[in-house]
């Protein structure tokens, strides 16, 4: 009799890789003591310094609620749907970034090794990032502070010139910390308290993810955890202190005057939760095969954005109290001038009174007061002198710092709290490099998962020891600018493409089912197959276009500028523009790469295969 015969709905799937090499010498890969070190060890990767430095920001510039519709949107839409996917396709496979994406289609292993690269890249200048937190952090042990008066200068008769004419702040970081050069050509010499930093951030590292998992899944407890105390802490202190209303106040108030904030929004999502980068897929990659996947996905990327949302507040709490400060100090010595110049008795002006003074003596002898040169004091310019990235860590903050109670204390915390916060970042971009390296088997079986770790440490610390140099930041400024965000854009949506219709969301789908029981419904479908590519799409299109319009140019710390201490702005010489492209465009170039090896190789089999199949004469 004739039997019709049915496809196995197992036919077609990519299978779960058998023994893949985790632990080093082939044994069997290894996995998370429970599910909360997992939780904490992605939600440790995801928050990281942007959280604390540049959602505040984005979030003041805009105005809170203007930027937090866009945000959740986009969480919505791109965030959660792609984050899911990495989770995923990790589980499943149980191998790195290389691994799965060769398993979905050889065409596109290139993907999985831009995404070493581009952690490689990265691991370079975020652990310098933290050297530089770790300088501070030493130096916080002190008081007074070194950052809160200026030094003597060389002959010891007064203050370093450099430093009056800027702040002790800004002099502690652009001279005391980077001694940096007036230009990016000129590399200036190894700041060698900062190479001994380096070291030390290498070596934390290195303790940390000697052993992968097995290692990093303990100290997660304590860098995960500890920065939600210090927030929790400058929350409180925060709040308690005058002129937190007001930066609360600023924070939230809208402006939707700027289209800009979309795209802002869409960015700081994808960057947020570090997807594309392979850290996610390997962490996921040591779980149960049974492991809800789909819970984790929401959970943690929930918890990412109200972290950001949290932080937010608690660096605005103590933000408006140094507004408030900083505008009682204008008011002073606007009051001071207006009592020496009219004669009045001491005392006879206090702040609340300045503003009905001044707006009499403007109107009986307004010729006398136009010549004292009375300075504007608004709280809202002072609120607005908010910044992203190093210069609210290590200037606004830090100055924000000296006007407490306690200021070493508060130091303290503040940097612990950093450098914690970038450590458990670290711990998913190490992880990002090392687990594919083991997975392709780039070392003997035998050579031990340490002595791995240690060389990808070791190459780390050399390749990074330019940002020591006097022009690191320059250097490091452009990294952070160009070796991530395009590229990392363009891996995303070929992941979500590679999944959605390379590999089919109906098999995938299948593959979730048999993890978590349950079956994706309709909003994962249609996120993946069609709202997500097009938003990634339109978001890359956007970002080039932006990327176009920006000049190639760089803000330099020039004591010699004619509005010193403003930082003059200038334009990158000729080979440092081509540092910024290669930057950009290196780590994409796996992708097309690897795909052209893959066809090459099948036609030579192909060709090969013909002439097996031909006739000897």
């Amino acid at each position: 009799d004739l039997q019709l015969v049915y496809p196995s709905p197992e036919e077609g799937r990519v299978p779960p890789a058998r023994n893949p090499r985790g632990a080093g010498g082939g044994h069997e890969r290894p996995s998370w003591d429970n599910r909360l070190q997992y939780l904490l060890s992605c939600i440790g990767f995801a928050v990281g310094l942007g959280n604390i430095w540049r959602f505040p920001y984005l979030c003041q510039t805009y105005g809170g609620g203007a930027f937090l519709i866009p945000y959740f949107v986009a969480l919505v839409l791109e965030g959660i749907p792609l984050f899911h996917i990495e989770l995923a396709i990790g589980q499943h496979l149980r191998t790195g970034s290389v691994g799965v994406w060769k398993a979905v289609s050889p065409y596109l292993g290139g993907v999985g090794l831009g995404c070493l690269t581009v952690s490689f890249l990265v691991s370079l200048y975020y652990n310098t990032v933290l050297t530089w937190v770790l300088w501070y952090f030493l130096n916080s042990f002190q008081n007074p502070l070194p950052w809160g008066s200026c030094p003597l200068d060389l002959n010891r008769t007064g203050s370093a010139e450099e430093c009056q004419a800027s702040s002790p702040v800004s002099y502690f970081w652009y001279r005391r910390t980077l001694n940096v050069t007036a230009d990016v050509s000129d590399s200036g010499s190894i700041q060698w308290r900062l190479l001994a930093c380096l070291a030390a951030s290498w070596a934390v590292v290195y303790v940390c993810v000697i052993r992968g998992i097995e290692s990093t899944g303990k100290a997660i407890y304590f860098t995960a955890l500890f920065p939600y105390l210090v927030l929790t802490i400058f929350l409180i202190r925060g709040l308690s202190l005058p002129g937190a209303v007001e930066g609360l106040t600023y924070l939230f108030t809208p402006d939707v005057s700027c289209p800009r904030v979309w795209l802002d929004a869409a960015t700081q999502i994808f960057f947020s939760l570090s997807l594309a980068f392979g850290g996610h897929i390997a962490f996921a990659s040591y779980n149960p095969p049974r492991n809800n996947c789909e819970k984790d996905a929401v959970i943690i990327s929930l918890v990412n954005s109200l972290t950001s949302l949290y932080a937010s507040i608690a660096m605005f709490s103590v933000l408006g109290f140094k507004a408030a400060n900083d505008h009682g100090r204008c008011l002073d010595r606007n009051i001071l001038r207006l009592i020496n110049a009219f004669e009045l008795p001491d005392q006879s002006v206090d702040r609340d009174d300045y503003a009905a003074v001044l707006t009499h003596l403007n109107a009986t002898q307004p010729e006398r007061v136009a010549r004292l040169g009375l300075e504007t004091c608004r709280l809202e310019d002072f609120l607005d002198k908010s910044a992203s990235g190093t210069g609210l860590a290590f200037i606004i903050f830090t100055e924000a710092i000296l006007h407490m109670p306690g200021a070493p204390g508060w130091a303290v915390l503040f940097f612990g709290m950093l450098f914690t916060l970038g450590l458990s970042s670290m711990f998913g971009n190490m992880e990002s490099i090392i687990t594919p390296l083991l997975d392709m088997g780039v070392t003997h079986r035998f050579v031990p998962k340490e002595v791995l770790t240690g060389l990808a440490c070791l190459v780390c610390f050399l390749s990074a020891i330019c940002f020591t140099l006097q022009s690191g930041n320059y250097w490091l400024e452009i990294f952070d600018n160009y070796a991530a965000p395009l590229n990392l854009m363009v891996f995303a949506f070929f992941e979500v493409v590679g999944v959605a219709y390379v590999y089919g969301v109906q098999r995938f789908s299948d593959d979730i089912e048999s993890m978590t029981g349950r079956r994706p419904g309709l909003y994962w479908q249609v996120t993946w197959k069609v709202v997500s590519p097009l938003l990634l799409l339109t978001i890359f299109v956007a970002y080039v276009a932006t990327l176009a319009r920006t000049p190639l140019s760089y803000k330099a710390w020039d004591t010699q500028y004619v509005w010193f201490p403003s930082r003059q702005e200038k334009s990158y010489p000729g080979w440092v523009q081509a540092a910024c492209v290669l930057l950009c465009f290196l780590p994409i170039l796996w992708v097309p790469a690897v795909a052209l090896a893959q066809l090459l190789a099948a036609h030579r089999r192909k060709k090969d295969t013909g002439r097996d199949r031909c006739p000897k004469l």
